[in-house]
């Protein structure tokens, strides 16, 4: 899993401290849906973090470049998976 995020917000000083993370995903229309993963940091990839936001917003914004600041250095999150839990509603 690839998480971008920016140079100095907490969640970057967070993962440096502590690799251990988890990410959950909750389906908009029937938030009972959901997956959660559990993982580590592996690696922060600061090559290609930029191009990889502007991809990101142009699917999720239609956007052709991220809005943010544009002197932000953009960071990778790569996650090694180590554990998956889902629960659907019936």
């Amino acid at each position: 899993i690839l998480i971008n995020t920016a140079e100095g917000r907490r969640k970057t000083d967070n993962v440096r401290r502590d690799p251990r993370v988890g990410v959950a995903i909750f389906e908009q229309s029937q938030p009972y849906n959901n997956v959660s993963v559990q993982g580590r940091v592996v690696e922060l990839i600061h090559e290609g973090a930029r191009a990889h936001i502007d991809k990101l917003a142009t699917k999720y914004m239609g956007v052709d470049t991220y809005p943010g600041p544009p002197d932000e250095q953009r960071v990778i999150l790569k996650i090694q998976v180590e554990g998956i839990s889902a629960m659907i509603a019936d």
